[in-house]
């Protein structure tokens, strides 16, 4: 069924357009009606103080807060007994405070290899250097605790400002922001390791190409992959829509800013510690079948008799160099990729944007050999941007959760203490992929049926994220005349 919405000068509400939000909202009585008076806090001066953005930043805050107390069983480093997996508590963040030396002032990539992107490891030592000082002159007691606490605080910015960004390019529906600031899989992997910082650049890359801002959209989507290389994705979304609307200036801005926003970060560290440097590509295409995948389903699935498992999977993972796989998950990406273009030029509508970016991204996910639990991060915002409807994504949140718990029932498996068979971490494996495969399906349902598209409702058919893509609508769509919009007091079904 088509979302109703309300007229477009209006601010949309969950509870009148998406059918889920409704219909819990008869619990308290039900949405608001067209004539309800409205009487909303107001500042001395006159305006209104409790606003949908105040709202969802403050929602942001707290769910951040009640991560942050989620994780300090954890703080104190003090792993005895797998503290860190019996209270869902493991952090990268703390963990590799050690593992990376910069419990004794190691510089990242100077004085040890980091297998992460460059920003990523400057961001790292830019915090860890100076705890360790502190530590060293007796001002900080506990210097894993102090790091971790200062990351949270950082990486709780970028998620702040991930929302911001959302917010920024949803002025007609505030609220959709609010499904990131609620996220439960945001509750349980904010600060698991440093993706929240790569999400919140990238969130603003994104937002500033909806302003129309193509050099400071290049700059920071060159910072988030300089951070971790997902972003890069966007950029296939971009050239989607750069073949189908034949507008290549802004494109080549964005993508030429970025690529000398990379190699101005990259490129020093290159020169002056390559070994280091390269890690992060050898430990990548080096890495076997990880955790949670579709490999990794076919390699344990069970087949009943105790037996878990197909030959040819299982196969895939003797390799040390693992070449076969990585052409297999290769491959299956760049499939992925091809379908998605001819989608994007095929059609009704041009796609929007992020509906574009989401695909991507989660087919990389779906296909890849490693999808680590803090990776959901990468989906949230483009899955909020792509189709901002509560049900289906819940579902997938839910998956989420119970993956995130029945994940560290395996590693406290794998480290000697059996809590569940196999087949129970294979099952929640399964449930994820399942959720998100739905999801996808909703949103290229969206792109082949715009009339299904709950912002194009929203927007009278444009793209709020498109910036210069919307410039002139598809030539299909410009034989009418352009959508006028309806009379404020009626509901509009479209």
């Amino acid at each position: 069924m088509p979302p109703t919405v309300r007229p477009d000068h209006l601010s949309d509400e969950p509870a009148n357009s998406d059918r889920f939000v409704g219909g819990l909202s008869e619990s308290i009585g039900g949405p608001l009606g067209e004539h309800a008076v409205r009487q909303p806090v107001r500042m001395p001066g006159g305006g209104r103080f409790w606003t949908p953005a105040r709202v969802v930043l403050l929602l942001i805050c707290a769910m951040l807060s009640f991560h942050w107390v989620q994780k300090s069983p954890c703080r104190d480093a003090a792993w005895v007994d797998m503290k860190q997996y019996k209270y869902f508590c493991y952090t990268d963040v703390l963990a590799l405070y050690y593992a990376e030396g910069l419990n004794e002032g190691k510089v990242p990539y100077a004085d040890h290899p980091v297998e992460y992107p460059v920003l990523t490891g400057i961001f790292m030592g830019a915090l860890g250097l100076p705890v360790h000082s502190l530590g060293q002159s007796g001002a900080v007691a506990n210097e894993g605790q102090t790091f971790y606490d200062l990351n949270a605080i950082v990486l709780g910015a970028f998620g702040v400002a991930a929302v911001g960004a959302i917010l920024s390019v949803r002025r007609r529906r505030p609220w959709d922001a609010a499904m990131f600031a609620l996220a439960p899989a945001l509750f349980v992997s904010a600060t698991v390791n440093w993706d929240l910082f790569t999400v919140g650049l990238a969130a603003i890359a994104m937002a500033y190409w909806a302003k129309r801002k193509p050099v400071l959209a290049g700059l920071f989507l060159g910072l988030a992959t300089a951070a971790k290389f997902y972003p890069m994705l966007i950029v296939g979304a971009l050239l989607v829509l750069s073949i189908r609307s034949g507008k290549w200036r802004d494109f080549f801005v964005t993508v030429g800013t970025g690529v000398v926003t990379w190699l101005a970060v990259n490129v020093p560290i290159a020169l002056l510690y390559y070994d280091s440097w390269s890690r992060f590509f050898d430990f990548n295409s080096q890495r076997g079948i990880d955790w949670g995948t579709i490999w990794y389903i076919g390699a344990h699935f069970p087949r009943g008799s105790g037996q878990y498992g197909f030959p040819f999977f299982q196969q895939l993972d003797t390799d040390p160099e693992h070449s076969q796989l990585n052409i297999l998950y290769l491959g299956l990406f760049v499939i992925c990729c091809i379908g998605i273009l001819v989608l994007g030029l095929s059609a009704p509508k041009q796609p929007r944007l992020a509906q574009l970016a989401f695909l991507i991204v989660a087919a990389f996910l779906i296909t890849g050999k490693v999808w680590s639990q803090q990776y959901v991060l990468w989906l949230l915002p483009l899955a909020i941007l792509a189709r901002p409807r509560w049900g289906a994504f819940l579902a997938w949140q839910a998956a989420e959760v119970i993956y995130f718990v029945s994940f560290y029932g395996e590693l406290m498996g794998a480290s000697g203490r059996q809590v569940f068979p196999e087949g129970v971490f294979v099952l929640a494996s399964i449930l994820r992929l399942v959720t998100l495969c739905v999801l996808v399906g909703y949103v290229i349902r969206d792109i082949r049926n715009p009339e299904f598209d709950a912002v194009r409702a929203t927007y009278e058919g444009e793209d709020p994220d498109g910036g210069v893509y919307n410039d002139d609508r598809d030539a299909a769509d410009a034989t009418g005349p352009p959508p006028t919009a309806p009379p404020a007091t009626e509901l509009v079904k479209v």
